[in-house]
């Protein structure tokens, strides 16, 4: 791409949509994956051991992008606008996840270096090829631009631009931007974490407004374009009702799609949901018609000394229960979820105390060079969540529909395939006590599923993805509903259902007679 074509885009065109369509075909099947990557059956091992009346009778099998329904979950992408990751390593790794969506931030100051002259090279490369392998593409536009007095600057914590030229300045960046990607780029986040930065939230209406000036910018450019806005470090009933109070006061609900929270916390089952379901009372009150997101949340796989939820022994394990027990619980609260981060980040590249300073939220493993050394197993388990959990279920609200009884504390929600003539469903639970721990030991419960018939559960352990038969002796049936007994439960996400919404092509093959729905489907 030549000069002229990397610079400002008229008014009017669509740039780099007019580029995408002039350039040579960038082939992307999605076969050609990293060579590192272990489709085999036990790609996961740990230390869980159930007993031998549990017999594994298959594996989970990973869907790519394309192959899962609508779905709700992103993974993140983030910081490469500051050169913290590289797109090029880990790129492959994309499609085989399965999650059809990318969170990127787009780098005003890597785009414009000098006033009014944009570069977006660095961007085109990575926009173009994550469309060319078919993943939708969140967009956030932060953060500021230290070349114009009052720009605020780069990095995360940084402040709003607050002089006028700034703020024209950011504009006039939002709109090229918006132009550029029209056609190939509809999703758009405000800026990132803003409460995070004192000056910003000195004054209450000032998230809001900021807010609101950006996405009318998008949307005099892209009319459908779909926003989200707050962006917030937790999810902050205070701050969120601000925002609210303002976008509403001023009758601007209507620019946005979403409202953005992150949420890190040790235990992803505690003192989180808590405060989302209070959003969502929020949000019923002033504005029914935005969703909230959550989309930004991870954990570390070792112990480092920066970052959220640092300076902590966690593993890679650990990782994984952590990583899955989030998505799951959001999905059970009805956000929209994202996973931090596909690739560990390196902040600190180049630097002698690089290895002090290497935040690993990956689900891959990098290098001081910024190349993937390793797939973690949270890579797997978040493989194996997306090929159960996508479009083609809904939760069943009913409070009386389960009950599971046992020694501890659990979180459980039941789903049911959409528009299913026999009303198959899918039951995941896990033990929310605590931290997620390196220790496996599972302990037995009871679990009730009214209203549904089990004719051939199995118990699925979404970290491995193993898939193991619940014995004839631990199923009731009576009256329409579905007992089990002894089955065991640990501090990372099971699931249990009827085995062909597990196996292979069977999950999406309409069954014939809910009688015998699972007989052909026996190992």
């Amino acid at each position: 791409m030549n000069t002229k074509e990397h610079g400002m885009m008229k008014k009017g065109t669509t740039g780099f949509s007019m580029a995408l369509a002039s350039l040579a075909v960038l082939t992307v099947t999605g076969t050609a994956q990293a060579q590192m990557l272990d489709t085999t059956k036990n790609r996961v091992q740990t230390t869980l051991a159930v007993t031998n009346a549990m017999p594994i009778v298959g594996t989970l099998e990973p869907r790519k992008v394309g192959d899962v329904k609508s779905q709700q979950w992103m993974v993140g992408c983030e910081t490469l606008d500051r050169g913290f990751g590289d797109y090029n390593a880990y790129k492959e790794y994309l499609v085989p996840l399965g999650i059809g969506r990318i969170r990127l931030q787009s780098g005003w100051a890597s785009c414009e270096r000098e006033p009014g002259k944009y570069d977006f090279r660095w961007l085109d490369r990575i926009v173009r090829d994550a469309h060319a392998r078919g993943l939708e593409i969140l967009l956030t536009t932060s953060y500021g631009n230290p070349i114009y007095p009052g720009g605020g600057n780069r990095n995360l914590g940084g402040g709003f631009p607050t002089s006028e030229t700034a703020l024209k300045a950011w504009d006039k960046w939002v709109e090229t931007m918006a132009l550029r990607y029209k056609g190939i780029v509809r999703d758009y986040e405000m800026w990132n974490e803003p409460d995070g930065n004192k000056g910003n939230v000195s004054n209450p209406n000032l998230v809001a407004d900021v807010d609101i000036r950006t996405a009318e910018v998008i949307k005099r450019v892209l009319p459908d374009a779909r926003i989200s806005g707050g962006v917030l470090c937790w999810p902050d009933t205070k701050k969120t009702e601000d925002w609210l109070k303002r976008v509403t006061e001023l009758k601007k609900e209507h620019l946005f799609t979403w409202f953005a929270y992150h949420g890190y916390t040790h235990n992803p089952d505690k003192g989180h949901y808590e405060n989302v379901e209070k959003l969502k009372a929020l949000f019923a009150q002033y504005a029914p018609n935005i969703k909230l997101w959550q989309a930004e949340a991870g954990v570390q796989s070792e112990y480092g000394e920066h970052g959220a939820l640092s300076k902590y022994p966690w593993t890679e394990l650990t990782q994984a229960k952590w990583d899955t027990r989030r998505m799951l619980g959001d999905l059970g609260h009805d956000v929209w979820s994202s996973v931090f981060t596909i690739a560990d980040l390196c902040p600190n590249r180049g630097k002698d105390d690089y290895e002090d300073d290497v935040v690993r939220y990956g689900l891959l493993k990098t290098d001081e060079n910024l190349k993937v050394v390793k797939v973690k197993p949270a890579y797997y388990a978040v493989q194996n969540v997306v090929s159960v959990f996508d479009g083609t279920l809904t939760r069943i609200t009913d409070a009386d529909a389960f009950a599971v009884t046992g020694p501890k504390a659990y979180s459980a929600y039941l789903f049911a395939k959409r528009d299913d003539t026999y009303n198959r469903k899918l039951l995941v639970l896990w033990d929310k006590t605590g931290v997620p721990s390196d220790e496996n030991a599972t302990h037995p419960v009871t679990v009730r599923i009214k209203g549904t018939v089990f004719r051939n559960p199995v118990w699925v352990d979404l970290i491995t993805g193993h898939i193991h038969t619940i014995p004839d002796t631990w199923v009731t049936v009576a009256n329409g509903d579905t007992t089990l007994i002894n089955i065991p439960i640990y501090d990372a996400p099971v699931v249990i259902g009827n085995k062909s919404l597990f196996l292979g092509d069977h999950r999406e093959n309409a069954v014939s007679d809910p009688n015998d729905a699972l007989a052909s489907y026996r190992a």
